[in-house]
């Protein structure tokens, strides 16, 4: 699996398997400070943060001419004792907290949702059990925004499960207090008709640790911009994905780690598996390290298995420095095909083949998948993942 390691942002790597392009910090960027919809020009996929995403897949997301129907998606929330739930209006001063929107998806979900959820940790709430937020989509189209917010030195962990079947535009906020710590893992699981765009905004309270773990299995288009700022000196950050690609789906995870602060700390790592004709696989990360960010220490990693002939990845790390005093900074891209001597190896101690393309592809997430920290979440990825490739050999 041939690696590349701290790609200057004007690099170009190409072939049948992955191409990497130009794709800066400050484009990521260059979003209007707004929530306002006309404020963000209508994309025609010509520009640097469109041009891997196929427009006409998006249902009209993009461009205004869709429009919310009964029955888009149905939000189900289940939540310790202690935690509060509350369903509010647009005027809600929590809403909008964590991040304003990058694009005019993410604007245009803003600006036509009708109610939020907001989900609230007490202070120093320490939580036994999961926070579990089930998104079901019944065939419509649907705007939507969920805060998460934590009070100072509470602990939660929270999975948000998409399932079903929807056109959804999306912004969710998680807001930590100083010392808190917050588990977030975004499963979509959705069926292969799907559209599924949203905006994730974390923002890091002083000594707080976030850790977001994104899975993308479903969907015929899924696009997430993941992305963490920090409200003060001591926060962490460790944002974890993985995604399996099939033939025909399109997902794209584009994140965007904002060190504005001075001593925090990230650390990036997605991985992907591809299979099937014009599977195709999009994982953009970007890390901006500001004149005030002091003592910052940061790392990302993109690895992507290409299962099949067919599929495309492409994967671009980029990273900006504005100051020279950092504990650390790097980024690296990988990505390779399914090789068979590692089969044969296998193969050649008596596990059938089927069995050891399955061992293969469950070593390369495996590491990713311990990160999530709920049992019955992982199991069931691992199901998923032995699914997707029983599947591939049908």
């Amino acid at each position: 699996m041939a690696e590349a390691q701290n790609i200057p942002a004007g690099s170009t790597t190409s072939g049948s398997v992955a191409v990497a392009g130009e794709s800066t910090v400050a484009t990521r960027m260059s979003a209007p400070p707004s929530f306002d919809v006309a404020d963000f020009p209508v994309p025609h996929g010509r520009e640097e943060e469109w041009r891997f995403t196929p427009l006409e897949r998006l249902r009209g997301l993009h461009d205004g001419t869709a429009v919310a129907t009964g029955g888009g998606v149905r939000v189900e929330v289940e939540a310790p004792e202690g935690v509060i739930v509350e369903t509010v209006a647009r005027d809600d001063a929590r809403l909008g907290r964590a991040g304003t929107p990058v694009d005019r998806v993410a604007a245009q979900a803003y600006s036509s949702f009708e109610k939020a959820s907001v989900v609230s940790v007490p202070r120093e709430a320490v939580l036994g059990e999961p926070i579990r937020i089930s998104v079901h989509g019944e065939g419509g189209t649907a705007f939507g925004h969920q805060v998460i917010e934590l009070g100072a030195f509470a602990e939660a962990v929270v999975v948000i499960d998409h399932t079903g079947d929807a056109v959804l535009a999306a912004n969710v906020d998680y807001v930590l207090g100083d010392g808190a710590r917050l588990t977030v893992v975004s499963v979509q699981d959705w069926d292969d008709t799907a559209v599924h765009v949203a905006q994730h905004n974390a923002l890091v309270g002083r000594d707080a640790s976030f850790r977001s773990i994104v899975v993308t299995f479903g969907g015929d288009l899924v696009r997430l911009h993941p992305r963490v700022t920090y409200a003060g000196p001591g926060g962490e950050a460790e944002l974890f994905g993985l995604y399996f690609t099939d033939a025909g789906q399109h997902q794209e995870h584009r994140l965007l780690v904002d060190h504005n602060v001075p001593h925090c700390r990230s650390n990036v790592a997605y991985k992907g598996a591809l299979q099937g004709q014009n599977a195709h696989a999009v994982w953009i990360g970007d890390v901006l390290i500001e004149a005030a960010a002091e003592g910052t220490d940061t790392y990302e990693l993109n690895r992507n298995l290409v299962l099949t002939d067919g599929a495309r990845v492409d994967s671009v790390p980029n990273l900006e420095i504005e100051t020279g005093e950092i504990v650390g900074a790097g980024h690296a891209s990988a990505t390779g095909r399914f090789e068979d001597e590692q089969l044969f190896y296998l193969m050649s101690r008596g596990i059938p083949a089927d069995e050891a393309r399955r061992l293969v592809v469950r070593g390369f997430f495996a590491e990713l998948v311990q990160q999530i920290g709920v049992e019955d979440v992982q199991e069931r990825l691992i199901a998923k993942i032995d699914a997707e490739l029983e599947a591939s050999v049908a």
